[in-house]
């Protein structure tokens, strides 16, 4: 009876598909909306994100972050970039930024892939 249990976790395990992994093609689709306040120009309404993928949050000279951003002690990594992405408000609490989040998992996963290699 114990080998049929057992051999019956090892062919659901066999049978369960992969989990899905982030799509960074499609994350740089749904980062064109972000361009909008995330640019290199000077006047833009929020923060560089190239090299954003290990760079601590709120550290960039030429931008003056939310008190709640300089207090995160974030470092952006795929988790945090997704969780963030996912819900700003949740993840930092008082942040400034005016956009509620990917209401989609799979594309905050998705973007944040994108970023890991956004240089």
């Amino acid at each position: 009876m114990r080998d049929r249990g057992l051999s019956l976790a090892v062919a659901l395990l066999l049978l369960t598909p992969p989990a899905s992994a982030a799509d960074a093609a499609h994350g740089k689709q749904l980062f064109a909306a972000c361009i909008a306040c995330h640019s290199e120009s000077a006047d833009a309404q929020g923060p560089s994100l190239k090299g954003v993928a290990g760079r601590k949050a709120a550290s960039l000279d030429d931008f003056r972050y939310s008190a709640a951003m300089k207090r995160s002690e974030i470092v952006w990594d795929a988790a945090n970039l997704r969780d963030y992405l996912h819900d700003p408000q949740a993840e930092v609490k008082g942040n400034h930024m005016p956009f509620s989040g990917f209401t989609n998992v799979g594309d905050a996963e998705d973007v944040a892939a994108y970023l890991q290699n956004y240089k």
